[in-house]
């Protein structure tokens, strides 16, 4: 193994004062990322861990397999919409770098399908990505957003969905780590989500104030009109989510303020009339779906699983007029959709998915069965009469099903994942850990079979943990890599995320964000004291807010876990706010200009929390260049902080690519970390294979 030279990194001092309290730091000079200091350290960091990686006994095996188990013969299908009879999808189909935008004529007839747009045609470097698309209603266009370099800077192309040329002047600024557009009913005009132009704002707000505008087809971009801005709560993080009727009738615009849940939600006819508000913050309305004369609400308001609504559909309706047609129930309603005769609700228990359906007036159908322990992303309106869902498990590839107004029993389509990756032989297990105070956290515990019987195993634990997000089961090829090696994989779902509805994400952000760090290390502890690892067997991985947690519990239990990985993550959460999407992120994290909430923050800031002469565990940090989520000096600040405190020999490594937050990430920016942290992982739990 490579001795790890050390990193000479200045200390610059400064101090910030915050409601009086005074909080120095030492590395803030590394949050400019233009500097020729900050290039130079990065570059040598970057090396550093790439010299050291290399060098592990395992690498080049893993790095094999991983190359052999990715790029594995396969496709999968994701993104499935509708358009004239049409049925469009992201095809994933390697070698090919990124998902290609294909058309089916029939879903159950396989062969009927055509490519359209493919990234890897147009840029054979792997750098452009599809970030969304949206067929027209009939079916004759395709609206895309295309990006480079993991951006999600996006401009939006129109495309014939027949031929695949190109048919109107590309939109520049649809897109900044989001951004949607609705098609009007005849398909000659959309309304679309834009950032403001650089001569239009000042160089600070041109990743804000989001607005709604009106184009058509054929016309240049510069005759657009504005048609939707200045309503908001807050203009200046809004997040617009457009949507029109199949019908041709509506335009429905979800305005979220920030990453934290508050939204609002706007109507107006599409053949004239005026916006109107439907629904403010207050109403605690999250999710809605356009029938023809009405509108279908999801409602959290006194209901933290949620509730359906009826609201019938005319200028000037508000939420307050609508009535309750599916009442809230012990399982949380994670979305909805709409034909002509059923109201589909996905349900969300624990971490697992369900499907319910019901007449319009809310009378119960015959539910749809699934699998225990799955995971359905979406439902989704295909015709007058049907919806799509995909459905996967820990160990079932993800198939695309239909199901059809009637109660005639769903059927699978011709399109989803095919490969000759095999997990049918995985070990699912569901256990549960109590926190400090009482709650009980579930876990699902993956592992190859015989696996557990064998004693303590080496162990890699993860969880998210925020903004209401749900971590349902997955089938990727990478658990196998994982999982063929011996180890097991185990999946937390701690508060903060939608495990168990909307009072499980309340009771893991703002000023009680520390519940996240108490649940997951509470499993950390169960995985040990139920025999399955022990500490110096176990290693912990997380991304975004889950390198946040990282970061937490890494601070706080310095001995918990023999490895941290923290992807991407938040480690500053006194500066996070000053960075363009930290800005979006104060509704879930809080802010510094509250002194509550500056108190919770300062409480549990990983970076300011480092404490010198600790022996801290070996720590990978991955960060991209280009990453418009979380910016890249998070996680360099953090390894300048851990490399001058820790009192181990164990590695801090700083890991940079040319990338973003991992979306639009090519298939060999996928096959080269999986590697990495592979080897970083299985080298610090003392993980060998025959063959490495």
């Amino acid at each position: 193994m490579t001795e790890l030279e050390q990193i000479p990194t200045m200390r610059q001092p400064v101090t910030t004062t915050y409601h009086g309290v005074d909080v120095t730091e030492d590395y803030r000079w590394l949050e400019d990322a233009s500097s020729e200091d900050t290039q130079a350290w990065t570059k040598a960091q970057h090396e550093r861990t790439m010299s050291y990686l290399t060098d592990l006994p395992s690498y080049d095996a893993i790095r094999r397999r991983a190359e052999e188990i990715l790029t594995a013969p396969s496709t999968s299908y994701r993104g499935v919409a509708a358009g004239g009879g049409t049925i469009f999808a992201l095809k994933r189909q390697p070698p090919k770098q990124q998902p290609f935008l294909v058309a089916l004529g029939d879903l159950s007839d396989a062969s009927s399908e055509r490519a359209i747009v493919d990234p890897n045609e147009l840029d054979p470097s792997g750098a452009t990505t599809i970030d969304w698309f949206v067929p027209s209603p009939d079916g004759a266009r395709v609206a895309v957003s295309l990006s480079e370099h993991g951006t999600e800077d996006g401009t939006l192309h129109v495309f014939d969905a027949e031929t695949g040329e190109l048919e109107d002047a590309p939109i520049p600024r649809i897109t900044l780590m989001g951004g949607s557009i609705a098609w009007r009913g005849d398909s000659g005009a959309f309304w679309y989500t834009r950032y403001p132009a650089p001569d239009e704002r000042p160089a600070e707000d041109l990743r804000f104030y989001q607005e709604v505008w009106f184009h058509r087809i054929d016309a240049p971009p510069a005759e657009d009109r504005q048609d939707l801005a200045g309503v908001f709560t807050d203009d200046r993080i809004v997040e617009n989510f457009l949507s029109s009727s199949t019908d041709g009738r509506w335009v429905l615009d979800r305005a979220q303020r920030g990453d934290g849940g508050e939204w609002e939600l706007f109507v107006r006819p599409q053949d004239g009339g005026e916006w109107w508000q439907v629904a403010s913050i207050e109403d605690r309305i999250v999710d809605a779906a356009l029938g023809s004369d009405e509108i279908f609400l999801l409602s959290r308001k006194d209901a933290s699983n949620g509730q359906i609504l009826r609201l019938p559909l005319e200028p000037g309706a508000t939420a307050g007029a609508a009535s309750v047609v599916i009442p809230a129930s012990a399982l949380a309603i994670e979305s909805l959709a709409v034909t002509e005769a059923t109201l589909w609700v996905l349900d969300m228990d624990g971490g697992t998915s369900g499907i319910r359906r019901f007449a319009l007036d809310g009378a119960p159908l015959p539910p749809i069965e699934v699998p225990p322990l799955c995971a359905i992303d979406a439902l989704v309106r295909i015709g007058d009469a049907s919806i799509a869902y995909p459905l996967q498990t820990y160990v079932d590839p993800p198939a695309w099903w239909v199901a059809a107004d009637g109660g005639s029993p769903p059927w699978r389509t011709a399109i989803g994942t095919t490969t000759e990756l095999d997990l049918s032989g995985i070990e699912v297990r569901r256990v549960f850990a109590t926190s400090d105070d009482g709650t009980r956290v579930p876990i699902s515990v993956l592992a190859a079979a015989g696996t557990l019987e064998r004693g303590a195993a080496p162990t890699l634990l993860t969880a998210y943990g925020g903004y209401g997000i749900s971590l349902k089961p997955w089938f990727h090829p990478n658990l196998l890599l994982w999982l063929e090696r011996g180890l097991v994989v185990a999946i937390a779902n701690i508060r903060g995320g939608g495990e168990y509805g909307d009072a499980w994400h309340q009771a893991g952000r703002l000023l009680t964000k520390q519940n996240c760090f108490d649940d997951f290390a509470a499993c950390a502890r169960f995985l040990v004291s139920d025999g399955i690892t022990t500490a110096d067997r176990l290693a912990i991985m997380g991304g975004s807010n889950g390198g946040l947690l990282m970061g937490a519990v890494l601070t706080q239990h310095p001995d918990i876990a023999r490895a941290v990985v923290a992807q991407v993550p938040v480690l500053d959460m006194l500066r996070v706010e000053l960075q363009p999407n930290g800005v979006y992120n104060v509704a879930e994290f809080g802010t510094v200009e509250d002194p509550e909430q500056f108190a919770a923050l300062s409480a549990y800031s990983p970076y300011h929390h480092v404490t010198d002469g600790v022996a801290y565990p070996a720590v990978l940090l991955t960060a991209g260049e280009f990453d418009p989520r979380v910016d890249a000096s998070h996680a360099k600040k953090m390894t300048a902080r851990l490399q001058a405190a820790t009192s181990s020999d164990d590695p801090v490594l700083l890991r940079i690519e040319a990338g973003g937050h991992g979306m639009g990430q090519s298939l060999e920016q996928e096959v080269a970390l999986e590697t990495d942290v592979l080897a970083f992982v299985s080298a610090e739990l003392g993980v060998e294979r025959d063959g490495d």
